[in-house]
């Protein structure tokens, strides 16, 4: 990084970059485009989050058990700026099945759909299963 007259310049080569990852962002949207590091996730269901016995019997969670919440990636904004003016990828990915912290969302309805916008800060989790 070079500096001129105390102020840090980006390389050609970082904005470049950056400009690479806008557009991969843009190119996958879903029904609300979010801004820096959100992404919008659909919360998934009690069910899909409940888990299966051996024999296939649905044991679902319980309310008295606080656990994080659990969506899927529907669309991620292009990342945050760092300090020095460079764009940061985003960690996840459309289609990722993610953990995310319980309180760190906010509620957004589309068309009667509920979705979640959460900043990347607060997923906590990428599910590979």
């Amino acid at each position: 990084m070079k500096k001129n007259k105390g102020k840090a310049s980006v390389s050609k080569k970082a904005k470049k970059a950056s400009k690479a990852a806008v557009k991969k962002t843009l190119a996958s949207r879903g029904p609300v485009s979010p801004l820096g590091d959100r992404v919008l996730l659909k919360p998934l269901s009690a069910e899909d989050m409940a888990t299966r016995s051996a024999s296939g019997i649905l044991i679902p969670e319980t309310v008295s058990k606080e656990k994080p919440e659990q969506g899927t990636v529907i669309a991620v904004g292009p990342g945050r700026l760092n300090d020095a003016g460079v764009r940061v990828s985003m960690q996840v990915s459309v289609g990722d099945r993610v953990v995310f912290s319980k309180y760190g969302y906010d509620e957004v309805k589309v068309d009667g759909i509920e979705y979640y916008l959460v900043s990347e800060q607060n997923i906590l989790a990428v599910i590979t299963k």
